[in-house]
């Protein structure tokens, strides 16, 4: 893996030193971590932007990770390292007693991991690093412009100067508040859906039975997960306590408002962060503008119930890296074509992500006792029978397909499952970063869809000879054609 390289050339800043890279991520969360190693890893020349200082936070937000990403860290042989640092859980309470059960998931994760965020972005960092990426910590973006041939961007480091970067693609993976969206033109339509929510770290003297666990009486609601370390993340809310983001917040509110929504405090104790924050429901018109793309929160952003914002991020870049980097080597016989299916293909699920977390929260906040009444019956209806299996599978990511083109085969575009194959589990061969090819044994398949897939294709067989169906599955594990 070749590092970006420094060269003298013109910039806002006179003699500013340029970085000249491929493929420019700026922000350095989960979902700007997994795009630059995947990238890095494909040979493509990576310089990840980033404007906070080098160093993980253990106090962060998010803290669930689905059953789908867990399957995309398979890929690239880090999900049984992350399940380590945390606790899983196989069924995800609903109101009332209702729950969702996840054991039935035809997966090698059915479950939820409940791990914090740092532990993520720790093991992403690593492999990001060992992949070559180069990291400029502590530098901001300040502007960014695009040609034909690329995208020039000015930087402002923080021991001051300028730099200036040039980049054949940036993407932009900085969040809500996304410089590069900004920078590019896009509005950010929606609203905010909830303010003054609290979120805090505690430990419990009387830890609960089941966990995670979430209820609401109307004026509050709440919702209680363990870390698996003795840590539990609670996040709440009052509907009488309206306040802003900067008012403090005490341990004495998160236990009344615990008590009040789950019935009890569970002994609340020695809370390590207390933090008070706002929902919104925002996404962009657009992921891509000519060489300029836009993955995860900067993207989209919503509540956290369901858990689905860093997951639907990291699947964002699962979907991206693989399309970018056949595009930057040359193996694309498309370019635009490809790179204008990522946001077909994402856009629909980051929207589908924002109104089925904004459901949660709004049955959340139902008020009166009728309203109650009938979440509860419909939390019990979505607990059981094909609704249950609907709901799982858009939750967790499993049930997520793209779309196909008229006459397609029934398969095409769904999530390919850990197939057992020859040459060993489809998510390990998925680790080289290429498509599989998986045939019946004795047979060679022929479809323009083999011919043209871009890149490296791995051809393999199945186990069981009873098998007559051939399926091409693409890096990102989603089936690009198939026949009987």
């Amino acid at each position: 893996m070749t590092s970006t390289g420094m060269t003298d050339g013109p910039s806002t800043g006179a003699g500013a030193p340029t970085i000249d890279t491929d493929v420019a991520v700026v922000g350095a969360g989960p979902t700007g971590l997994l795009l630059a190693g995947d990238l890095a890893e494909a040979g493509v020349r990576v310089t990840l932007v980033e404007r906070r200082p080098r160093a993980i936070t253990n106090l962060t937000r998010a803290f669930a990770v689905h059953a789908r990403t867990l399957e995309v860290l398979d890929a690239r042989d880090l999900a049984d390292e992350l399940i380590r640092t945390g606790t899983t859980v196989t069924r995800q309470r609903l109101f009332g007693s209702a729950s969702l059960r996840l054991s039935g998931l035809r997966s090698r994760f059915p479950c939820l991991l409940i791990t914090p965020q740092y532990e993520v972005e720790a093991l992403l960092e690593r492999r990001a690093r060992a992949a070559g990426v180069e990291f400029r910590h502590e530098t901001a973006l300040r502007a960014l412009r695009q040609d034909a041939d690329g995208v020039t961007a000015e930087l402002a480091p923080g021991d001051g100067g300028v730099l200036r970067l040039r980049a054949r693609y940036l993407v932009g993976t900085d969040g809500v508040r996304s410089t590069v969206r900004q920078q590019v033109g896009l509005p950010f339509p929606g609203r905010s859906v909830i303010r003054s929510l609290v979120l805090a770290d505690v430990r419990l003297s009387e830890p609960p039975r089941e966990v995670p666990m979430a209820d609401g009486t109307g004026d509050a609601f709440a919702f209680l997960a363990p870390f698996g370390d003795g840590w539990y993340r609670m996040i709440g809310w009052d509907r009488h306590r309206r306040l802003p983001d900067d008012a403090p917040v005490e341990l004495d509110e998160i236990r009344d408002i615990t008590r009040r929504a789950l019935g009890s405090d569970f002994g609340m104790h020695d809370a390590r962060w207390l933090s008070r924050f706002h929902s919104d429901e925002r996404q962009a018109p657009a992921y891509r503008v000519g060489r300029v793309l836009l993955a995860g929160d900067a993207a989209h952003v919503h509540s956290p119930a369901g858990g689905q914002g860093m997951n639907t991020g990291l699947q964002d870049a699962a979907n991206l890296s693989w399309k970018l980097a056949a595009v930057v080597r040359g193996d694309a016989d498309d370019p635009e074509a490809l790179l204008d299916s990522y946001q077909a293909e994402r856009h629909p699920v980051g929207k589908a992500a924002v109104r089925s977390s904004g459901l949660i929260v709004r049955l959340a906040m139902v008020r009166t006792p009728l309203g109650r009444a009938a979440r509860t019956a419909a939390a019990r209806l979505v607990s059981t029978g094909p609704v249950s299996a609907r709901v799982i599978g858009r939750l967790t990511g499993i049930g997520i397909a793209y779309g196909a083109r008229r006459g397609a085969h029934r398969l095409t575009g769904r999530r390919a499952p850990d197939l057992a194959l020859a040459e060993g589990r489809l998510y390990e061969l998925l680790r080289e970063g290429a498509f599989v090819l998986v045939a019946p044994r004795g047979t060679e398949p022929a479809a323009p869809e083999i011919a043209t897939a871009p890149g490296k294709v791995i051809r393999t067989t199945w186990t069981n000879p009873a098998r007559r169906t051939a399926l091409l599955i693409r890096p990102d594990a989603h089936i690009a054609w198939a026949q009987d």
